[in-house]
């Protein structure tokens, strides 16, 4: 069949979405413009700017898609240079920001600009874990009790005995187990290297069950997702425990920087945030006691292939704000659950790893995880911008001045 054949029968349904590569020899560059053409077709639309792209459609589909038929295009910023003095990220950065809400890379333009003259951001890793928690139905809870018992006993052997046989990256190295009647819920923690690692500790999770039934001919494996993971859900459980990078970014401002450059007080900022960020939150039942975590984690998780869903634990934490006994600004943010990675998913797109390479951080590290955890740290270090330059329009009454000239 001829191009204008298969948009025929696509259009009318004849040939699924998903069998178009059948159909083209495999070739998904010329599946992809079927599938569109045929969309036009079938709708009576044109679809120009979503068939306007650079991203090689072979290297993506059955990877980082399906049923492609174009892209979606986001504008693209860059704030900074920002100083990051950390354990894995040290010197001046510049972070890209995939937003289509004016002000945004300009409020954390500023707080880079603030911070980078105060000295920079220290940032502090505290926790690196990617968590599957797959459900087991048992005859009672005593016995649930004895298999979460064996399971904490026995990590090594199911590292060996399970893990290992999937992932070379992976390394299983906690279980917490909850027991709810006879349900039980167990709570594996695994090392993910530079991957995010959802995809990798899910499948070992898998193989860990199997040695379990095996081990338990009585226990029957249910869900490889028991929902206290927790993945893409706002929750307490990451909220206290973390998943993903736990790190801390935080930074003292001289009282003439803020006065200066952001126009407001230490006394005012830490009021608002106070006010806003801690007591407000706290009436909300909110699990971000902070201004906007999810603006900064977003532009930058669309900027470098993230999984845009995990925004959601990536806009978990807390923002503090004090005057020093000097009379400066002492800032700080707490993020227990920012899930990223520096290699697989999203972020081997070519323009995504573009913007990985940015910040240095595209791909594996030597050892390798420090890249991902380097990354962390930048990110971090670029929440801390956002929320103190937010901080202050808000104690400035500058916020929707800036929305006027910039985001309308």
């Amino acid at each position: 069949m001829n191009f204008e054949e298969l948009v025929e029968k696509v259009a009318s349904g004849e040939i699924k979405l998903h069998q178009v590569e059948k159909y083209t020899n495999g070739d998904k560059k010329l599946a992809t413009e079927i599938r569109r053409k045929a969309l036009e077709k079938k709708l009576g639309i044109k679809l120009e700017n979503i068939g306007h792209y650079s991203i090689d459609p072979n290297q993506v589909i059955g990877k980082n898609i399906e049923n492609m038929i174009g892209v979606v295009q986001i504008p693209m910023g860059v704030a900074g240079p920002l100083k990051i003095n950390g354990e894995y990220a040290k010197g001046e950065f510049y972070i890209p920001l995939a937003t289509t809400e004016g002000a945004l890379v300009a409020s954390v333009n500023r707080g880079c600009s603030a911070l980078t003259a105060a000295g920079g951001v220290k940032t502090t890793l505290i926790d690196d874990k990617m968590t599957r928690a797959p459900l087991l139905k048992c005859p009672d809870a005593r016995r649930a009790r004895e298999v979460a018992e064996w399971v904490k006993n026995n990590l090594d052997y199911l590292q060996e005995k399970a893990v290992s046989k999937v992932t070379r990256h992976g390394k299983l190295r906690g279980v917490r187990p909850f027991i709810v009647g006879n349900n039980l819920y167990l709570r594996f923690e695994f090392e993910t290297g530079d991957a995010m690692g959802m995809n990798m500790v899910t499948i070992a999770s898998e193989e860990i069950m199997k040695v379990i039934e095996e081990e338990f001919p009585d226990v029957k494996y249910l869900a490889l997702s028991g929902n206290l993971c927790v993945d893409k859900k706002p929750n307490a459980m990451n909220f206290i425990n973390g998943r993903g990078k736990t790190v801390i970014a935080e930074a003292v401002i001289p009282r003439k920087i803020v006065e200066e450059k952001l126009k407001t007080t230490p006394e005012l900022i830490a009021e608002v945030n106070y006010r806003k960020n801690l007591v407000g939150s706290a009436q909300a039942g909110s699990y971000g006691f902070n201004a906007h975590f999810g603006n900064i984690v977003g532009a930058i998780f669309l900027a470098t292939g993230q999984d845009e869903a995990q925004i959601t634990e990536g806009s978990h934490g807390i923002t503090l704000a004090e005057v020093t006994p000097e009379g400066d600004l002492y800032i700080s943010i707490t993020m227990p659950s920012l899930e990223i990675g520096t290699v697989g998913g999203g972020t081997r797109v070519p323009t995504q790893r573009e913007a990985l390479s940015i910040m240095g951080v595209a791909g594996g590290g030597d050892p390798p995880g420090t890249n991902a955890k380097k990354f962390a740290e930048i990110v971090a270090g670029a929440v801390l911008a956002g929320e103190l330059s937010l901080l202050a329009a808000i104690a400035a009454k500058h916020l929707a001045k800036a929305h006027k000239e910039l985001g309308r």
